[in-house]
């Protein structure tokens, strides 16, 4: 088997009772002929590989090869890729752009991500872009498609008609900055576009989606699709229960599940019958050489970003820790630098800021030379820093929110500075928050605090709605400098940064 890490093993083939079907790796038996292939990536950020594994220039090797087998295939992007990443800072996604164009999917479905910078720079991306973006239940404020995007398609893949249908997340305008894009339901969606594509002669229906899991879940139960691909969850996970199929495929290119099908025709007009039955085969990306094209690009790319972030702002006395896992689920010593920054920036008496903010996925060592690459890394949405003001009760609903989703470690977890919470994750959510201190006192309901935030908390990402109560004539969008560079202020001041977890967040 391929070196799979045990998080990824644990999803592989058993997604929700899915039984696996025929699966392939690496030198393993070689599948069946195929009458046609799926190829499925999503969630990729990165330019270059992590550790011999992943980035653009393995995935455009990968693609190639797949397009080179002589198989009719239809290469599928699952979204999420504009941000967040280092030069994403810099350029909102159009690096990102560039390198896709490069190996052109057939079908593209943006996700969450895609509209981190706003509206008018998700659709400047778009433009860029040379290949489709599928997307039926996005929709501009009045209610009509929007231009440049399709809902869905059918594709003859060696003589059998594959209708895709893509589509995304309902809550997008709680995780980014679509503006007043509408994200329509998204089962409802589903049954209007399979039943069409059914109608225009698909012999199979595939939903190309960014969608969290449980809503994948909710897809394959419904039947109205034969083919799931998803994004969005980060997992390699592959299942086949007889009737339907469901792939993710893990995230930054690290590994590239192909779908091979094999299918036969019987019948003819209305008694058309096809049958089909998949194997999977999952491409390692640390199996493959680089392709030396786009490889040439991305070491341009990070020349230029070189010249003006290998710079050192200070030395860690301690680790720091930004794994996800991490940052989402408890009190991390990285959370507590960015979060004391953050106040001290500002003079406010507490900071709150969101544990999914932080996307560098990786641990310093003791003695590592912290840089500006390594902070911007870790901070790549180009939030700003901001101030409102809330009364206690008002705090306390704030963490209620932050706590609210740990069983999913969702982005909403809080990394906090000036207070200590005891949390009880046990109880039901919104009640899980047992005590508050700020300074040596106990937090006082009618009392009011001034917070430092970032702005797209303010304005009610991740659920902090509550946020905004304390902005003076409802304007949220507040002046405010870039976090990343209140961060860089601070660790140059620091020095040496020797920061550890001291119990700002207390488990029961």
């Amino acid at each position: 088997m391929s070196p799979i890490s045990r998080r990824q093993t644990l999803r592989l083939g058993v997604t929700a009772g899915l039984a696996a079907a025929t699966l392939t790796t690496g030198a393993e038996a070689a599948p069946p002929p195929a009458s046609f292939t799926l190829l499925l990536v999503n969630d990729i950020y990165k330019m270059n590989e992590d550790k011999g594994r992943g980035g653009f220039p393995r995935l455009a090797a990968i693609v190639k090869a797949e397009r080179a087998r002589g198989v009719p295939m239809l290469f599928c992007h699952a979204g999420d890729c504009f941000s967040p990443s280092l030069m994403s800072g810099f350029d909102h996604g159009a690096h990102i752009v560039a390198l896709t164009n490069m190996i052109k999917p057939d079908v593209f479905v943006p996700g969450n991500h895609e509209f981190d910078f706003g509206k008018e720079d998700y659709f400047a991306r778009q433009r860029e872009a040379e290949f489709p973006f599928f997307a039926a239940n996005m929709r501009d404020a009045a209610g009509n498609p929007l231009p440049g995007h399709q809902d869905s398609a059918v594709f003859d893949l060696g003589g059998i008609k594959v209708g895709v249908v893509g589509l995304i997340l309902e809550n997008v305008p709680q995780m980014s900055d679509p503006g007043d894009l509408a994200f329509l339901p998204v089962m409802d969606t589903l049954s209007r576009q399979a039943k069409k594509l059914r109608d225009d002669g698909a012999d199979l229906v595939v939903a190309v989606t960014h969608t969290d899991r449980a809503t994948d879940y909710e897809i394959v139960r419904s039947r109205l699709v034969d083919v799931l691909l998803t994004g969005h969850d980060h997992d390699l996970a592959i299942g086949f229960d007889g009737k339907t199929v469901m792939v993710e495929s893990n995230e930054e290119g690290n590994y590239v599940t192909a779908i091979d099908f094999t299918a036969s025709v019987s019948g003819d007009g209305s008694a058309r019958k096809v049958t089909w039955t998949p194997t999977f085969r999952v491409n390692d990306s640390r199996a493959v050489d680089p392709d030396p094209e786009v490889l040439a690009v991305v070491t341009r790319y990070e020349a230029e970003l070189s010249k003006e972030l290998d710079i050192a702002v200070a030395t860690l006395a301690a680790p720091l820790d930004s794994r996800t896992a991490s940052v989402r689920s408890q009190e991390t010593a990285i959370g507590d630098l960015i979060a004391d920054a953050m106040r001290e920036a500002t003079g406010a008496a507490i900071a709150i800021t969101n544990g999914g903010g932080i996307r560098g996925n990786k641990q310093y060592p003791a003695g590592h030379k912290l840089t500006r690459r390594d902070i911007l890394t870790e901070m790549p949405f180009g939030n700003r820093t901001v101030v409102t003001s809330l009364t206690g009760r008002q705090v306390k609903e704030a963490l209620e929110n932050g706590f609210s989703q740990m069983e999913q470690r969702a982005g909403r977890f809080p990394q906090v500075s000036g207070l200590t919470v005891t949390v009880d994750p046990r109880r039901p959510a919104g009640s899980r928050v047992v005590a508050v201190t700020i300074g040596d006192a106990p937090i006082e309901d009618d009392k009011i605090y001034t917070v430092a935030t970032n702005d797209f908390l303010l304005k009610g990402g991740d659920g902090y709605s509550m946020l905004a109560s304390g902005v003076k004539g409802g304007d949220l969008d507040v002046a405010g400098k870039l976090m990343a560079n209140d961060v860089m202020v601070y660790a140059r001041k620091l020095g040496t940064i020797d920061i550890k977890p001291e119990g700002r967040i207390l488990m029961q």
